[in-house]
């Protein structure tokens, strides 16, 4: 997962990044975090090492699939283990 920006270090003109993009991009993956583009002073994009990206998105997933469990508990829509275990042909 990826750390807290550092606002003393990892806001970037996107000008900078036009000049030299393989600065910025080896940026995040030397320091795991990632660098905020801004353009007149105003944040525009974020650059994002894949790792960390792929990680935030497996992070997602599975708490909306939590939240989406515990709405389904508040609806009374649990099923006892014995049943699951049924249906999945585990015994």
């Amino acid at each position: 997962m990826s750390r807290s920006v550092k606002f003393s270090e990892d806001v970037v003109p996107l000008g900078d990044l036009k000049v030299n993009p393989g600065k910025v991009v080896r940026r995040t993956g030397e320091t795991g975090r990632p660098v905020l583009l801004t353009s007149h002073g105003r944040g525009v994009a974020v650059v994002q090492g894949l790792l960390e990206f792929e990680a935030a998105q497996e992070e997602r997933a599975f708490m909306r699939a939590v939240v989406a469990g515990l709405a389904d508990l508040d609806e009374g829509l649990e099923v006892p283990l014995a049943e699951v275990r049924r249906r999945l042909g585990l015994g």
